[in-house]
């Protein structure tokens, strides 16, 4: 079983209520391999996937419910799609 990649590392967000996502190539090979999302807005990261071979696909996704630094669910295997790349708009 493929082990994530362990971070002692705080990850913020905006904050502002919106879903924020972040996304980071740790082994700068040009690919995204980390997926770390703030799904209620509330300035702190609780949703976290991997990509552990360098498929492109999600491998590990570990959540956080309750934000207190341990996941609450580690979902492991691989297939899973990494998030929807938007590309923001500007309203006026």
């Amino acid at each position: 079983m493929s082990q994530a990649p362990e971070s002692s590392e705080t990850v913020e967000t905006r904050g502002d209520e919106r879903v924020d996502l972040l996304r980071a190539d740790t082994n700068h090979d040009g690919r995204t391999d980390v997926w770390v999302a703030d799904t209620d807005g509330d300035g702190t990261a609780d949703l976290f996937q991997f990509d552990t071979d360098g498929d492109g696909k999600v491998d590990i996704t570990m959540v956080d419910i309750d934000e207190d630094g341990t996941p609450e669910e580690v979902v492991d295997g691989d297939g899973g799609l990494p998030p929807e790349q938007h590309t923001p708009t500007v309203r006026v």
